[in-house]
């Protein structure tokens, strides 16, 4: 099907997205994107802004900022000064300033004991340009049945903001455990809807597939299963941290119209591949929507 000239242009302004995030150590001049989106360099800045709400040297920007809160919160593959330089700072001193005028703390600070809350204040506008345009048909759900999954759990409660310090403690015990991502399939129940909850009322389950006995821990991981039986599936490439709109495609649009019944289980999702492992919009995320 030919594409209309308005889908023609958004293909390419999301060229340029998925350019960065893949080469976030190379050169992401706005020469260098303009050309990546076949536009005129003259003009690129002000369609960049106009498409996605920041310029693309904020999105540059926060897109490395993200790499590095990642790497500084959730992996031990590097000390500071390594991704200071693999986000492109040539001192750390330069990257630390850039850091704490970014998310509001040093980097040895947020690696220590990150302030989740400014951080993610700082990246929604990134998060928000990559998941803009995200959009689903029915024919991207497929019925699959769902073998019953025994996994340990570790439950967050509370506000949604601070659920990165849960998935801190969760690797800190699969790691402990020698349940890392390569070795047991990974699961997020969601147990409520966080755009009408009440902070104090969220939950959500973080799990890892295991058939192991749970042993007593500090971290509070106890045993648990995903129950079995036919979900929707819809795969999510990208943006796969934030849900909301695929979860939002599935009850408004899909089921009204499937004549299918939704299970007494909550929605839950399989992390297949992760960032920042993977460039962002590669990452992939099987959404399943539990259903009679």
């Amino acid at each position: 099907m030919t594409k209309t000239p308005l889908e023609n242009y958004h293909a390419r302004m999301r060229r340029v997205l998925d350019y960065i995030d893949r080469r976030l150590d190379e050169d992401l001049s706005l020469a260098t994107l303009s050309g990546v989106a076949a536009f005129s360099k003259h003009h690129f800045h002000r369609q960049f802004s106009a498409t996605f709400g920041l310029s693309a040297h904020r999105y540059v920007q926060l897109a490395r900022m993200k790499r590095a809160s990642y790497r500084l919160a959730f992996r031990n593959d590097a000390n500071v000064t390594e991704i200071a330089m693999d986000a492109g700072y040539e001192a750390p001193d330069a990257f630390a300033r850039a850091f704490r005028d970014c998310v509001g703390q040093a980097p040895s600070a947020f690696r220590k004991s990150p302030d989740w809350e400014p951080w993610l204040a700082a990246l929604e506008p990134l998060d928000r340009a990559r998941s803009a345009d995200m959009t689903y048909s029915p024919t991207d759900v497929i019925i699959r049945d769902f073998p019953a999954t025994h996994v340990a759990i570790l439950t967050h409660r509370g506000d949604p903001a601070l659920v990165y310090a849960t998935v801190r403690r969760f690797i800190d015990w699969r790691r402990a455990a020698g349940l890392g991502r390569d070795v047991a399939a990974t699961f997020t129940i969601f147990h409520c809807d966080p755009r009408t909850t009440p902070p104090e009322e969220f939950r959500l389950d973080l799990c890892a597939a295991t058939n192991r006995p749970i042993e007593a821990n500090a971290q509070g991981v106890a045993a648990g299963l995903i129950a079995g039986g036919r979900c929707a599936v819809l795969r999510v490439i990208g943006s796969s941290e934030n849900l909301e709109r695929p979860a939002l495609f599935l009850y408004r649009d899909w089921l009204p119209s499937s004549g299918e019944e939704p299970r007494d289980f909550p929605l839950f999702c399989q992390r297949i591949s992760f960032y920042p492992d993977a460039p962002e919009h590669e990452t992939v995320t099987d959404l399943f929507l539990p259903i009679e």
